[in-house]
Formats: C-alpha cells, structure tokens, sequence
C-alpha cells in the first residue's frame, strides 16, 4: 500500500491525513512534498480558514521508517540529509503557513510524529493518545524540530529527559504542560479538532495570521524590537477592513462576518 498524505475539504477546514497503516502511519519523503503543496493550495483559497493534520486509523505517526532508514545507511550520506531537509521544509511551511494548523491525535505520536504535532499551532489529542521521543532507543537523535519546540514549551530537565530518556508521556500530563491544548474521548480528535477549527474561521484570518507570526517570533528579539512588532501589526489591523467589521459588530451588540 503506497504511503501518501490525503487531503479533503471539510467546511473551511481543510485535513491532510497521513495515510501509511501498514507502517503505523511512517512519515516518509513522498509526504513531505504533498504536505507543502496542500499547505501552498490552502493558503491561497480564502475559502479554507484552518488545517487539520490527523493520521489514518488509531495511530497519529509513527515517525520515520526504520525499514527505509537502515535502507539509508548503505547510501552517501547526502541522500538522508535531504530527506531531513524535506521535512524540514515541511515543517517550516506549517510554522510560516498565515493560517491555524491543528493536530488531531489520537494513539502514539513518536519521533517524527510527535515533533509533526509540535510543529502544528494548537493540539488535540485523545485522552489516551501517547507521545514519545523515540529516537534515542535506536541510536539517533532529534528531528522535525521537535527538540527546538519542546525548548520552548518545557523546563530544559523536563526536555532532557524525554529526549534522552525516550520515554512515553501522556496526553494528560502533556495537558497539564500546557503542550496539549484539548483533551477528548477516544476516536473523537478529529471532530473535535474540526469543531475548534470551525470556531477559529470565524475570526478575522489576518489577526489570527499576525498572532501567529507574533507568537512565533516572541523571544527571538528583545522587548523594544518585539514591541515595534505588535505596534505594526495593530495599526495594519485595524486599519484593515476587518477592524472596522469587529469593531461595529461589538458596539452594535451583533455578530461580525469578517473577509
């Protein structure tokens, strides 16, 4: 069964599905490319207001293919530094992408696969969903970015551990971390990653784009420069027609319907 990553629209919310059972949902490099390309199709339809990336069946990711990756070894080593670089640029695109990315997790997110999720702004996870950091346990270590986010959401011991110790946490202490952003039943993480994101469409997608930009940014500049940031970005949004919307929506007691 070829590994590939499906995309649908549903409402204004598009869900790019990592489709690889017979691996446990495996990234690999076919996905990469698809992954972009869908991001750079939804960017560009004002129709689709947020993305979900969930996985097929009971299994968020896997992470990478060992099959593949042991395949690898006897190769130059460029041929694997490229494909980290294509899922580097994956995850970069998920990070600039002016848009909410919610992962919907339900059962193990491991290696690749839980640094997938924590490249995604918002997640949603099954109450026994169950990340790990796997790559210590055969000999490798970080990528997909997974030990810069984990840096910036946790103490730098709490890291250290479940990068080296590679051991499985919980959604629920991942909630109580404030990494996880929602909780839910068994099975239901993708209606409920759906739900959140109908609720995100109905705000003002370029304040939700410089939010992201902004949060993104935080602790890359010092205070005056991140200043300078939010006062541009305030002034560009309200003078946006959109500020106007939510403005007279709110003095008018009514409901607004942004751009």
């Amino acid at each position: 069964m070829t590994a590939e990553l499906r995309s649908v629209v549903d409402g204004r919310t598009m869900v790019l599905t990592i489709h690889n059972p017979e691996h446990r949902n495996a990234l690999g490099p076919e996905m990469y490319a698809a992954g972009v390309e869908a991001l750079n199709v939804a960017e560009s339809n004002p129709e689709v207001r947020c993305v979900v990336i969930r996985g097929e069946g009971t299994v968020f990711c896997a992470g990478g293919n060992l099959q593949r990756l042991q395949a690898n070894r006897q190769k130059p080593p460029e041929v694997q530094a490229q494909s980290i670089e294509n899922l580097h640029t994956w995850i970069e695109a998920i990070r600039s992408f002016p848009k909410p990315v919610i992962a919907a997790v339900e059962g193990p997110a491991a290696g690749a696969g839980f640094s997938l999720a924590l490249a995604c702004d918002l997640i949603v996870a099954a109450r026994n969903a169950v990340f790990v950091m796997a790559y210590s346990g055969v000999a490798l270590s970080p990528d997909g970015g997974g030990s810069w986010s984990l840096s910036r959401a946790l103490p730098r011991q709490l890291v250290t551990e479940l990068l080296m110790a590679g051991e499985r946490i919980g959604a629920q202490r991942l909630h109580e971390l404030g990494v996880v952003n929602r909780l839910c039943d068994a099975g239901a993480a993708l209606d409920t990653a759906l739900g959140w994101s109908e609720q995100l469409a109905d705000r003002a997608s370029n304040v939700l784009a410089s939010i992201k930009e902004l949060v993104g940014e935080a602790g890359q500049h010092g205070l005056p420069e991140h200043l300078a940031m939010e006062r541009d970005h305030f002034v560009r949004n309200l003078h946006h027609a959109n500020g106007g919307i939510g403005i007279a929506a709110f003095l008018a007691k009514d409901k607004p319907r942004y751009q």
